[in-house]
């Protein structure tokens, strides 16, 4: 699932001015506390297209995903969780 964020509200949840300084900033905060905010801000925004050949910069956080195009949008990229329920586990 791929969601526009508000880039005001983005910067402003981390306390940053720029995509650089969130890089940052995320580093310096605990992980579940990052995937608290970023699950957050993704309430309430539908799902979007992201052409990936756009992506200027992006940061790797667990199952999200935050992309920087050349338009500079901020995209945000859940990975879906949901495991194929006809898939059978290992018998070992």
């Amino acid at each position: 699932m791929v969601l526009l964020l508000d880039r005001n509200s983005l910067y402003n949840t981390f306390g940053v001015d720029s995509f650089e300084s969130l890089d940052i900033a995320i580093n310096d905060i605990a992980p579940s506390m990052v995937e608290y905010y970023l699950s957050d801000l993704s309430q309430g925004s539908d799902d979007v297209y992201l052409n990936k050949r756009n992506i200027q910069n992006s940061i790797n956080i667990g199952d999200f995903s935050i992309y920087l195009d050349y338009d500079e949008d901020i995209y945000l990229e859940i990975e879906d969780e949901t495991t194929d329920e006809f898939e059978t586990g290992s018998l070992w």
